[in-house]
């Protein structure tokens, strides 16, 4: 038997995989009507993902990572900038 976390959880990680292929298809799609329509959608998804994103931290089913210190966010940015310089 499926309990709440196991569903929202399920539910959470699906949305996120859909997130990711639309990402893949907005910008493969040439036909302007099909992008916006994709657009649409892609964006519903992601008021559903936020949701449930929601929903899973007030009931501790997902508790994110730790925020990355202004340090390790330079670090990042750096490493960034020299690879775009090249």
């Amino acid at each position: 038997m499926l309990n709440e976390k196991t569903m929202i959880t399920d539910a959470l990680t699906g949305v996120n995989g859909e997130l990711t292929r639309f990402g893949e298809m907005i910008p493969q799609t040439e036909n302007k009507e099909l992008k916006q329509c994709l657009k649409q959608i892609r964006n519903e998804c992601e008021m559903s993902q936020e949701k449930l994103y929601h929903i899973a931290r007030e009931k501790s089913y997902y508790i994110p990572a730790e925020k990355a210190s202004q340090q390790e966010i330079d670090h990042v940015k750096s490493i960034l900038t020299q690879s775009s310089m090249q």
